[in-house]
């Protein structure tokens, strides 16, 4: 709503929400099941409870292909293994651009939506190595923050700018529910877009 409002010049900004409903039935995935994300990537199931990075998948595909966004955030609660490493007040973000990495890091701390820059371990990626897909739908429990971010990574082109902003932790708070955390940081980074061109 803030974006509406302010209505910034010379950006087109997409929300794209990329929910779906969890339920157990007959349709639902099990580990070994192989689904194929919207870009032909073939994913093995091995976890049903990282089910959250599909929608992602096919969400960022989207983005990038189907919209041709220029530059892409992202920003979901997908994992606790954030929160382990940075608590239930910093964001964890991950990305492989540099300017996108200091521009949210200067953002971050213009509106006090607190985040912190993490590691995409390039290493990391034979967590997600698969026998039967392209890839696993996670790792091992260990940097599973990191292959999350590293996951995604495999639907946005690899030139475009983009950063997958992990807000597991700092999107609710046990004392007073909802924090609506995130809402200044895209806000502001939406405006800024408009005034590079």
């Amino acid at each position: 709503r803030a974006v509406v409002a302010l209505q910034p010049e010379g950006v087109e900004a997409h929300f794209i929400v990329a929910a779906c409903e969890n339920m157990i039935n007959e349709k639902a995935v099990v580990p070994s099941d192989v689904l194929t994300a919207s870009n032909g990537m073939t994913i093995e199931i091995i976890n049903t409870d990282a089910e959250g990075r599909l929608t992602l998948a096919d969400a960022l595909v989207y983005a990038d292909k189907e919209l041709g966004c220029e530059s892409i955030i992202e920003l979901s609660t997908l994992t606790g293994a954030c929160m382990v490493s940075l608590g239930k007040e910093v964001a964890g973000v991950f990305t492989d651009n540099e300017d996108l990495a200091s521009e949210l890091k200067d953002i971050s701390e213009v509106t006090g939506d607190k985040s912190w820059r993490m590691p995409l371990e390039k290493s990391y990626n034979e967590q997600l190595e698969s026998k039967i897909a392209d890839i696993k739908n996670c790792g091992t429990r260990y940097g599973g923050a990191i292959t999350a971010g590293l996951f995604l990574q495999n639907f946005v082109d690899k030139k475009k700018p983009f950063a997958h902003i992990d807000i597991a932790g700092p999107v609710w708070s046990d004392k007073d529910c909802a924090t609506g955390y995130g809402a200044k940081l895209v806000t502001e980074w939406v405006s800024r877009q408009g005034k590079k061109e």
